[in-house]
């Protein structure tokens, strides 16, 4: 129900968002299985285990689930099916298997196999925050958010969604907090950094439970070395560590958080809304100030 990691997307003040319509559109884009020779399949499943619809709405929170589904053929599987053939081919007419005959000998196996393959699925979530217009996806990923982004927005029609651009970079503001030994606001610096170099084979250093305050992290930053992931504390409330792309990851939600959840449901029904609630005001508190450190959003 915690989102472990998040890739943000800033919607326009102006962005339509009707829920009725969202899910009208995405009953037309929901999952279906692989089907015959399709080696995969994609489309939106049903938001949370207790109902069908595809989106559930807690207090302006929209939560919606991406299902992508795979066949799961091996090569050497049909290396060896092959192999086998090539081998009967030779010794019944006596002559050697070329390239090419290889080839379709490999694509007839294939297109066998395929319908009988096993399959795998994939889940990628999402939260749309309406009155904090974000688009959270639980994903640090930039692959992996960006094709929920576009699956949603073929779904839709269209969808006002882009990546945060911001007047500083992460990158500079990380640094800087480092060399201060401080974050500012309701930030403050956790015990993990990841520290690089320049040139063309840039040094890396990772720092793991460390005083991110030691000497020894600002004699790195003083040898030209800057800050691409950061462990911050929000508010006393979120843990987790910033990338140099603005995503987040290994995201924990303090006790305080999880109480507060935990003592507004007792079905998982209620416990769920309780968690989205939550968990989506106190990530886009967290984001937007985090804006507004990086000297806020630039006009695309």
């Amino acid at each position: 129900m915690w989102f472990k990691q998040v890739s943000f997307f800033v919607l326009p003040q102006d962005a339509a968002l009707n829920l009725e319509d969202m899910q009208t559109k995405l009953e037309e884009a929901r999952f279906k299985p692989c089907q015959g020779l399709d080696w995969k399949s994609e489309g939106f499943a049903r938001a949370v285990p207790f109902r069908e619809d595809l989106v559930f709405n807690a207090q302006d929170s929209w939560r919606l689930s991406l299902r992508q589904e795979d066949k799961v053929l091996p090569a050497s599987v049909i290396r060896e099916i092959l192999d086998e053939k090539v081998a009967e081919i030779q010794a019944t007419d006596g002559r050697n298997v070329g390239r090419k005959e290889k080839m379709e000998l490999k694509e007839q196996i294939t297109d066998d196999l395929l319908p009988r393959a096993f399959t795998r699925s994939r889940y990628s979530e999402a939260i749309i925050d309406v009155p904090g217009q974000l688009l959270l996806v639980n994903q640090s990923n930039s692959n992996k958010s960006e094709n929920f982004v576009s699956q949603l927005r073929q779904a839709l029609g269209g969808l006002p969604a882009s990546l945060p651009r911001t007047a500083e970079s992460p990158t500079t503001l990380m640094t800087a907090w480092l060399e201060q030994s401080e974050a500012a606001g309701n930030f403050e610096l956790d015990s993990d950094c990841e520290l690089k170099g320049v040139g063309d084979v840039a040094p890396v250093i990772k720092i793991s439970k460390q005083d991110l305050a030691a000497d020894e992290v600002k004699q790195h930053l003083e040898h030209g070395k800057i800050c691409t992931q950061l462990g911050l504390i929000w508010n006393e409330q979120v843990r987790f560590v910033l990338n140099e792309d603005l995503s987040l990851k290994r995201i924990q939600y303090l006790d305080m958080l999880q109480e507060e959840a935990a003592n507004q449901g007792d079905d998982m029904e209620s416990l769920m809304t309780a968690t989205q609630i939550i968990m989506t005001q106190n990530l886009s508190l967290l984001i937007h100030e985090l804006i507004e450190h990086l000297g806020g959003l630039q006009a695309a």
